[in-house]
This record gives structure tokens, sequence and C-alpha cells, in this order.
């Protein structure tokens, strides 16, 4: 299970390099808009984003 989870952790830090590597510009400005967003919106897109993930783990396993 360990070797799973570090697995998708990996996996988490590829994706996650695609848009910054890719388009680096556009990637900063997202993140300083990001910085703009109040502590009650982010949590939200912090919640909603948790939920999506938990339900696609959901019908793929």
């Amino acid at each position: 299970m360990l070797e799973s989870l570090l697995k998708a952790i990996c996996l988490l830090l590829i994706i996650e390099g695609f848009i910054p590597f890719l388009y680096p510009s556009k990637w900063r400005r997202l993140v300083a808009r990001l910085a703009k967003i109040n502590d009650r919106q982010l949590r939200m897109v912090g919640l909603v984003s948790m939920l999506i993930g938990v339900g696609l783990l959901y019908l793929v396993g």
C-alpha cells in the first residue's frame, strides 16, 4: 500500500508540473489571482477538488 501511495504522489507531482513547465507566465498570473481570493473561497475550491478526487477514485477503484 505504501508503494501505491508513493506512486500516486509521484504522478501527482508530474501532472502538477505540466502547466508551470509549458505556460510559466500564465501559471504566474493564476497564482497571483489565487493570492487575492479570500480564505473561504479557497477552502471551497479545495473541498470541491477533494470531493471530485474521491468520487473519481471511487469510480475507478
